[in-house]
């Protein structure tokens, strides 16, 4: 198989290319289309990628927010649904709706497996397989009959890694199966057996279960715990007179100090010995106060503020969030930032590994992390928390922005996009910028910023119109919807999709760039790449689509009545919204 090339606008030429063994869009046959509500407590990862993989098949599908002081069976009986499917609800679906309604639940464990920790529980507990299980919504909590189970392994990563990869895979795959085999009409779902031995309630995993003895936990112990909350609730603990949610863990091999002790920072992160090691611990979020707004997290070193001693900022490391890597003529330049956020300082950071990076003898560079997030854009959080958030959001955009025009100007060697987990808006922007676009299957791109109150940046009206049309940029931008993956390598969003595990991808993407850089077209191709960055310079120089985007930024910035703000801290605050947003209550079939 030959890997394809592309000079000049207007998208690629060649038959965008899956790599693997599916097809890139099944859809649905006309007649097994089905009328589908998704019911869900948040519009959650997990949730945009079923809302999006089901429109990829040709069902008719629509979004409810199951929000407090709504009534969920008037919501429902208004949609007039074929059926409910509930890819993340904390809450239980009413009666009146599951007994006028088939309701599908996707829980996050094997069969038998019941509580609301489910995930949690498997983690803490050292499991290294487990499952999702689809059943059907009844008077007892996951006890329902079962439409579908996908076995899964778990790997030795995070909970929020694990949740956006291996359980998301399974998931997606189940609630396929389960929709197929109820629009076939003849499947009829097992029923649980409550006297099985596999049958497991398992309690709410609370802080009593999570706590960290620092004096008696291995560092294995430690990260355990760390891995099983990492995106929430966060471990609680007592650090430098405070108390404070630990958020996400590394390992550290050779930095050793008195258990709980601080010894070092890196990267906003700081490290923590433990009996008989040390570990990382990328972000703190405070405990929240009576009376109080809800916190938030932020890099370690910023919660901590004039709390943190003076530590030793360490270059050399177990632990860190950007690394390079050559083989042959490849480089590879990985990042992992938690949540994709992207804030200034990591922006500058990434920017001047990117620039070293080049400065090395290779023909092709592959950008991007190796499991999880490729990018979420600029670092909400971080802003929130800033003296001045206006100010801050300039700086952050233009460091974003540097970024991307380091990319876009790159002509002595092909860019590659290793786009291994979620993107959005600038994060997705950043991945087009390069010469070629990588993707996970499992993949879910959200490329816009409207829902944000932004018109956005990064070059977006100079690389998205280039690769997708000047029409279909307008409706993804305006749409404001989730992109599969599959459905990304329709429109042109990106070049290849490998169909492959979140622990795969690497390996598989080493191989391609690899191949890519071995062919002899490829030196012809970076020749070529400064050639058109001379003709487009000449005719619609970059300067100027970044000029015009930033403008209208600036003004949205430095408006403390535009919507943006209030956006933000509704964002950063996790304020549920009034009502389920009219674009996903009313979303029509891809």
């Amino acid at each position: 198989m030959t890997l394809p090339s592309v000079v000049g606008g207007g998208g690629p030429p060649w038959p965008r290319i899956a790599v693997g063994g599916h097809p890139c869009l099944p859809f649905a046959r006309p007649e097994a289309a089905v009328h589908i509500l998704l019911l869900a407590s948040a519009f959650n990862s997990l949730t945009q990628r079923v809302h999006a993989e089901l429109r990829d098949r040709g069902h008719r599908v629509a979004v409810e927010l199951a929000l407090p002081g709504g009534s969920l069976p008037d919501a429902v009986r208004r949609h007039a649904p074929r059926l409910v499917v509930a890819p993340m609800l904390k809450s239980a679906i009413p009666e009146e709706v599951w007994t006028a309604y088939p309701c599908l639940i996707v829980h996050p464990g094997p069969v038998g497996d019941r509580g609301p920790s489910s995930l949690d529980w498997a983690i803490h507990a050292g499991f290294d397989q487990w499952g999702v299980t689809v059943l059907q919504a009844d008077g007892e909590m996951d006890a329902g009959d079962v439409w579908a189970s996908v076995p899964c392994r778990l790997p030795d990563a995070s909970k929020s890694e694990l949740y956006r990869g291996e359980i998301a895979d399974a998931a997606l795959e189940a609630v396929l199966l389960a929709v197929e085999r109820f629009a076939g009409g003849a499947y009829v779902p097992r029923k649980q057996d409550a006297t099985h031995a596999g049958v497991c309630s398992r309690p709410y995993l609370d802080q009593s279960v999570r706590r960290i003895d620092w004096a008696e936990d291995s560092t294995r112990d430690v990260l355990r715990k760390l891995s099983a909350a990492d995106s929430q609730p966060g471990v609680l603990d007592t650090l430098l007179g405070g108390e404070w949610y630990l958020h996400g863990g590394h390992p550290e091999s050779e930095l050793r100090g008195r258990p709980g002790e601080l010894l070092a920072t890196r990267a906003g992160a700081v490290c923590r010995a433990t009996r008989d090691g040390a570990v990382w611990i990328p972000e703190l979020r405070p405990r929240r106060l009576p009376g109080q707004p809800p916190t938030y997290k932020l890099p370690a070193t910023s919660a901590l503020g004039d709390r943190l001693p003076a530590l030793p900022e360490v270059r050399e490391a177990t632990w860190t969030d950007i690394r390079y890597r050559e083989d042959g003529n490849v480089g590879h330049l990985s990042f992992a930032f938690p949540g994709g956020a992207m804030s200034t300082d990591q922006c500058r950071r990434l920017l001047d590994a990117y620039r070293e990076a080049c400065a090395r003898p290779t023909s092709v560079l592959v950008l991007g992390g190796e499991r999880d997030f490729f990018s979420n854009g600029i670092h909400l959080n971080v802003i929130e928390a800033a003296a001045d958030p206006a100010a801050e959001s300039w700086a952050n955009i233009n460091a974003i922005d540097d970024l991307v025009e380091a990319v876009l100007t790159t002509t002595d060697r092909l860019v590659v996009s290793a786009v291994a987990g979620n993107a959005a808006a600038g994060g997705v922007l950043l991945a087009l910028a390069a010469d070629e676009v990588w993707c996970r299957s499992g993949a879910v791109l959200n490329p816009h910023y409207r829902l944000m109150g932004l018109y956005g940046s990064e070059y977006w009206t100079h690389t998205l119109p280039r690769r997708v049309g000047a029409a279909t940029a307008d409706r993804l931008m305006g749409e404001a919807l989730p992109v599969s993956s599959a459905s990304a390598l329709r429109l042109g969003l990106v070049d290849r999709v490998v169909d492959c595990g979140p622990d795969a991808f690497a390996r598989e993407v080493d191989a391609l760039a690899a191949r890519l850089a071995s062919l002899p077209a490829t030196a012809s191709r970076i020749t070529a790449k400064k050639t058109e960055l001379d003709r487009l310079e000449s005719t619609t120089p970059l300067a100027g689509f970044r000029e015009r985007e930033l403008a209208r930024m600036r003004r949205t910035f430095d408006d403390p009545a535009a919507p943006y703000h209030a956006l933000r801290r509704s964002f950063v605050h996790k304020e549920r919204p009034a009502c389920t947003p009219p674009h996903l209550a009313s979303a029509p079939v891809a």
